[in-house]
């Protein structure tokens, strides 16, 4: 069956316990299509991101689904991920290009043309532009249009990933608009009915845009 053009990006809660959450993670894989897993640790040590690297990345890579590592391209290439996702401030990102080699290197953009501009032609295989909803993840600094994915895809082959604040109730405009990806969190692991129904709706969401 073909993948659809636009496809769901999950992003791991910013903290987790590793063996409870491997079960989670396996039912939301389960549930639907799910093109890539960013495991997203905030303010914990290297050691408990190599274990839940390790408890978590077999679970994704036994579905062929992508197990990238925020932040961090030595630790991905080291606990064995698919590859990296890496923020404006996320050390040099050409060295990132260099360490990764044929590992997929993701680069957070914003809402910024020139800064997306600069991460395809370092290499990058993906850029991430949001915020492009209010979020509770993070703090919002960057606001970003649909309008901006619009013009990357029509400039552009690179893929690009919508973030921030995304729903199946909202989803719409950033599918229309040609992002290829979604990431999300609360859409997914704040379900009222489970991660699997979040899954389940978000594809859905999906398929209704792209056929509006």
């Amino acid at each position: 069956m073909a993948q659809p053009d636009c496809r769901l990006y999950l992003v791991t809660p910013p903290a987790l316990d590793p063996a409870g959450f491997a079960d989670m993670l396996a039912r939301a894989l389960d549930a639907g299509d799910v093109a890539c897993v960013q495991l997203r640790l905030k303010d914990v040590s290297d050691d408990a991101i190599r274990r839940a690297a390790d408890r978590l990345r077999p679970v994704a890579q036994a579905r062929d689904v992508a197990f990238l590592l925020n932040d961090r391209a030595d630790l991905a290439i080291a606990t064995g991920c698919d590859g990296a996702h890496l923020g404006q401030e996320d050390g040099d990102h050409a060295a990132a290009r260099a360490l990764l080699g044929e590992r997929i290197l993701g680069i957070t953009c914003h809402d910024s043309r020139h800064l997306a501009m600069e991460a395809g032609e370092l290499g990058a295989d993906y850029v991430a532009f949001g915020a492009f909803f209010p979020t509770d993840t993070k703090q919002v600094v960057h606001h970003a249009e649909p309008e901006l994915l619009r013009w990357w895809s029509e400039v552009m082959e690179v893929p690009s990933v919508a973030i921030g604040g995304i729903t199946a109730a909202n989803c719409a405009p950033l599918v229309q608009a040609g992002a290829d990806f979604l990431a999300v969190v609360g859409a997914v692991w704040n379900h009222p009915d489970g991660p699997a129904a979040g899954v389940r709706a978000m594809n859905a969401a999906i398929a209704a845009a792209a056929e509006g």
